[in-house]
């Protein structure tokens, strides 16, 4: 178990935003940090501190205008901290390879490989295929259907956390990804940005489900958070701290997290 950093990119800045607010729509979002310094720093920052498998994800679809300046700060982020960070939002067949040379150690994938609410596995074996599945990280974020039985209440959500699938998180679902990836980046989107707890129940079934790494992000806003994670995964799971953190205006101690052992 580790601590894992990241660096979300909003219309070209580097930001914290509550992930259930997130609109195409003007490029909104509702924002809980704005920082004034770029993503090479954080970037920069983490290479110093030695932290590792890191993700950087840009959060605007490549229709908006502000696409190429969230390139921009990723360009700049790879080039600080080569090989250091995983990147995400947008990745696909064509432009997976170019993100990898600028220094990028994983591309993370969701949307390209689920479309229309289902797995489109011709997609993603191309893509293994061609980066390589030690280079790819599969995102499967997920929301709660409220409506449905308790053991099927998650489903993978995709674009940016808007759109639910049809695809739900259970043993079926990964032993059908495994083959094709290195790892999983789970957001857990209803407490995404709100440092509000973890979801413990998502945790606990997610460490049944592979024995690929999973990094988890959502809601941690506590210590305590932090060694409930701990138990529930048998010290398992890694984890990503966003809003909570104080790097971006939170309590949380990021040297603190620095030193903490598996």
């Amino acid at each position: 178990m580790k601590f894992r950093p990241c660096i979300d990119i909003h219309n070209g800045r580097v930001k914290q935003i509550v992930g259930g607010s997130l609109s195409d729509k003007n490029d909104q979002a509702r924002e809980n940090f704005v920082s004034v310094k770029d993503a090479a720093w954080y970037a920069d920052l983490y290479r110093q501190q030695g932290l590792t498998g890191g993700h950087m994800i840009l959060l605007n679809p490549s229709s908006s205008p502000y696409y190429e300046a969230d390139i921009d700060q990723a360009r700049q982020a790879l080039k600080a901290y080569p090989g250091g960070l995983q990147i995400g939002g947008g990745m696909n067949e064509d432009n997976a390879s170019g993100f990898l040379d600028w220094g990028a150690s994983h591309v993370i994938v969701t949307s390209y490989c689920f479309k229309d609410g289902q797995i489109h596995m011709d997609r993603l074996k191309s893509l293994s295929r061609k980066i390589g599945k030690e280079h790819l990280v599969l995102d499967l974020s997920c929301r709660k259907k409220p409506d449905l039985p308790r053991d099927d209440r998650y489903y993978i959500v995709t674009d940016r956390w808007q759109k639910f699938t049809q695809v739900p998180i259970c043993e079926e679902t990964f032993a059908m990804l495994e083959p094709y990836c290195d790892e999983f980046l789970i957001h857990a989107v209803d407490v995404e940005g709100k440092s509000s707890g973890i979801e413990k129940e998502l945790i606990q079934r997610l460490c049944t489900l592979t024995t690929l790494p999973i990094a988890y992000a959502g809601g941690i806003h506590s210590m305590e958070d932090i060694d409930s994670i701990r138990t529930l995964s048998q010290g398992r799971m890694d984890f990503t701290v966003g809003s909570a953190l104080d790097l971006f205006g939170g309590t949380l101690p990021f040297d603190a997290l620095c030193r903490l052992k598996a």
